[in-house]
């Protein structure tokens, strides 16, 4: 049973800074279940509004269902009971109504909708797809703008007039009037939270089109600084911004963009060398490389976005 009705879990999470944890791996890339529960535990003592179990940064789409449902219950367990959890569904149609089933089962608090598998598809399709998903549970819901999955205004309007439970909308596309549409159409019925990949850089100016917060992956790693940063952008600190962001934010996005899908593999870098190691990347992502690794240490280091303010909840 959620402890949050979807307008209060829509409240609590439009708020605060959300993020994606990692899920950890041994060296057989197995799920290691004591390393994600500490890396939970550690995540979810910091003042962040909700975490997101088997996203795009814990690895979901390598996940099997089972694993899934495993992570999702593991992050549940060990959360801080003030910060919910959310389960994420992908796949195709059946499969992402077992996703949101077993994340409502696990007792997580909210569902993303991640994009279906790769087929192309029209509003109308997209519009059933999403509706059988957001039907089969009683969690609140979030659908993910990106890829083949681009929900225009009136789909997600008639998608919100139908369910009671679809609470958000996260973009990956920063389409500007794409968003004006969305955001114009269904006003606050939604919140509005940004999806980009380091959310970080796009942050201040999305906020200007309602996106009253994202995800941020590097919270993982360094989550004194993302906090700090997310207070800024919402205080309308610009330069403050700005400076984070020549002084780490964008040599670190250099690093990220030395390999194809090193928007996950930096982040389980970061943690390795922040000394809190979540394991490998599942292939066909690719590990940083050594001098990957060192540049990033050394970057963390130089910039003082690794040092922690903050004396974790015990």
């Amino acid at each position: 049973m959620s402890r949050f009705t979807p307008t209060e879990l829509q409240q609590q999470l439009k708020d605060g800074l959300l993020s994606f944890p990692a899920t950890a791996f041994d060296s057989t890339y197995e799920v290691d279940e004591k390393a994600y529960q500490n890396h939970i535990e550690w995540q979810s003592s910091y003042p962040v509004a909700g975490l997101f179990a088997a996203g795009g940064t814990g690895e979901g789409f390598s996940l099997t269902p089972e694993e899934n449902h495993r992570v999702t219950k593991l992050a549940v367990d060990a959360s801080h009971p003030d910060v919910p959890v959310l389960g994420s569904a992908g796949g195709n149609t059946h499969q992402a109504i077992e996703h949101a089933q077993g994340a409502e089962k696990a007792g997580a608090e909210g569902l993303l909708l991640l994009p279906p598998y790769l087929t192309e598809c029209d509003q109308d399709g997209l519009f059933e797809h999403a509706s059988a998903i957001i039907g089969s549970t009683s969690l609140s819901v979030i659908v993910y703008n990106r890829a083949n999955a681009v929900y225009g205004a009136d789909t997600l309007a008639r998608l919100a007039e139908r369910h009671e439970n679809f609470v958000g909308y996260k973009d990956a596309t920063a389409d500007i009037e794409h968003l004006a549409r969305v955001t114009t159409t269904n006003g606050d019925r939604l919140f509005y939270l940004g999806g980009l990949p380091t959310a970080e850089t796009y942050a201040l100016s999305l906020l200007e089109m309602g996106m009253s917060t994202y995800s941020s992956a590097m919270f993982n790693f360094v989550p004194d600084f993302a906090l700090n940063f997310y207070r800024d952008v919402r205080a309308h600190n610009t330069e403050a911004v700005q400076q984070k962001l020549k002084d780490f934010v964008l040599p670190y996005l250099n690093i990220r963009d030395r390999g194809h899908g090193f928007g996950v593999s930096i982040v389980k870098g970061g943690l390795k060398v922040q000394g809190r190691d979540c394991g490998p990347v599942r292939p066909p992502l690719q590990n940083l490389s050594d001098k990957d690794l060192e540049d990033l240490k050394n970057l963390i280091d130089s910039s003082g976005a690794g040092a922690e303010k903050h004396e974790p909840a015990k």
